[in-house]
């Protein structure tokens, strides 16, 4: 079975064949197929629902594939390739018509993939294409859940150091922004956060080179996770309570206002 590639790689594909047809160039032992149209086989460009129906064990998947007409994409499947206690591993692919000349497949559409598990997904964790996991836990049914960066069953909301990081995971901050002292309850949860800023260089070396800018955020426990509520700078309690005065003041009336340091 010829291998899996990357929407990335099927353009990699048509340049190359252009090329060989050029250049007249053939691999040892086989026949040439420059210039002349063939059939490859890809995966899609990524994976965007999953269903599941006749008792868990027939799935369809919703995929991406390059799109304008049946030789840009056909014979769409998805086939297991490895289960577990824990997950199903399932693998989706198309063919595609590479040569000269060939249909312009720049734009993208829609497909549905099908095959039927060997026993009942149940609470394992569905793959797809080895990069895009689904979950049937706390899903709306026949439709799975597709899981995020931190995995289908995020730390849970409580004053902890692991949940703490999945709500700084959930802010739009830089990737190397740093934390101060969590007050928390298990339901409500509020910290300050605190990014570099200026020129690049070591701390104390040249002005600016130790600037931070810093906010404080607040945060709401939902089914989901720490979900953020409020973000400011001012003292006590004034940034959360203009959005959600239910915020218990107790976790944030003493809190000092922000100022960037430098």
């Amino acid at each position: 079975m010829q291998a899996t590639r990357s929407l990335a790689g099927v353009l990699l594909s048509i340049v190359a064949a252009l090329l060989l047809s050029a250049c007249g160039t053939q691999r040892a032992g086989a026949p040439s197929t420059a210039g002349t149209p063939h059939w490859q086989t890809f995966g899609p460009i990524r994976a965007t629902a999953a269903r599941l129906s006749g008792g868990g064990r027939a799935l369809s998947v919703d995929v991406e594939v390059p799109g304008k007409g049946k030789t840009c994409a056909r014979k769409l499947k998805a086939v297991v390739t490895s289960t577990s206690e824990r997950t199903v591993w399932v693998q989706v692919t198309f063919s595609t018509l590479i040569g000269d000349p060939h249909a312009d497949c720049s734009t993208t559409a829609p497909g549905t993939a099908k095959v039927r598990l060997p026993s009942a997904l149940g609470h394992r964790e569905l793959v797809v294409d080895n990069d895009t996991t689904f979950t049937a836990d706390d899903a709306d049914l026949p439709d799975l859940r597709l899981c995020g960066d931190r995995g289908c069953h995020p730390a849970p909301t409580g004053c902890t150091a692991a949940s703490y990081d999945q709500a700084v995971a959930a802010l739009d901050v830089p990737n190397h922004t740093s934390r101060g002292e969590e007050h928390c309850d298990g339901k409500w949860l509020v910290f300050d956060v605190s990014s570099r800023m200026g020129a690049a260089c070591a701390e104390g070396e040249a002005p600016g080179c130790g600037a931070r800018l810093g906010d404080r955020w607040f945060f709401r426990a939902e089914k989901s996770g720490w979900v953020p509520l409020a973000r400011g700078t001012k003292a006590g309690c004034a940034d959360v309570h203009r959005v959600e005065p239910a915020f218990p003041a107790s976790l944030c009336a003493d809190l000092p206002g922000l100022q960037r340091s430098n």
